[in-house]
């Protein structure tokens, strides 16, 4: 469980320095991104031939959760912190949340331009594109490519590449806006009954 927590919060890889960038593309990925308040659907993600899904949901500023259909992990952000819960072991794992991908999505301003993220390459295809992104100052941990379908304009996918080349994929299906969640949704929700003989049981 703890590996799926590691390939979700690898952060940016060294990029090339001569790489093109598009710069109305980098501009209408923050406008799109900026204009967003919440957002709930299916994800699908795959690392090491492994595939795992499950529901994703963001609330700007902020807060993120995904729920995992076949795993009893949850991973979720309050705002400050990403939370990973492995619920069979009733564990916290907890990292801050500008140390993610999810991070840059759901920051208060998003500022693709002038902030502490570079855009050091774009790629344009017919029906979508992509931006390739680090941190400044993290440049040798790892890059996010970042995927927009065209029309509708909205977020595809994500691709994690950590330091050692390890990648994370994550593609998103019929993301709907959201904004109405649940008090607490975006709070770990622990719940753990009486000891039986195969261990602690937990319900949601």
């Amino acid at each position: 469980m703890k590996k799926i927590f590691a390939l979700f919060i690898g952060v940016f890889f060294v990029g090339s320095a001569f790489a093109d960038v598009d710069v109305n593309a980098v501009k209408n990925a923050e406008k799109y991104l900026n204009s967003i308040t919440g957002l709930q659907g299916d994800f699908t993600q795959t690392a090491n031939g492994k595939t795992e899904n499950g529901v994703f949901s963001m609330l700007r500023p902020g807060r993120v959760r995904l729920d995992y259909a076949n795993a009893p992990i949850q991973l979720v952000s309050d705002g400050k912190d990403l939370y990973f819960y492995d619920k069979s072991l009733d564990q916290i794992t907890t990292v801050p949340l500008t140390s993610t991908p999810a991070g840059i999505l759901v920051r208060k301003k998003i500022d693709l331009q002038n902030a502490d993220i570079n855009v050091i390459e774009t790629s344009n295809n017919k029906n979508d594109f992509s931006l390739k992104m680090n941190i400044k100052g993290q440049e040798g941990l790892g890059h996010m490519d970042v995927v927009f379908d065209k029309k509708p304009m909205k977020l595809k996918s994500w691709t994690v590449v950590d330091a050692t080349g390890n990648k994370t994929d994550v593609a998103f299906n019929n993301l709907k806006t959201k904004t109405d969640f649940k008090k607490n949704y975006f709070q770990l929700s622990r719940h753990k009954t009486t000891s039986t003989n195969d261990g602690d049981d937990f319900y949601d």
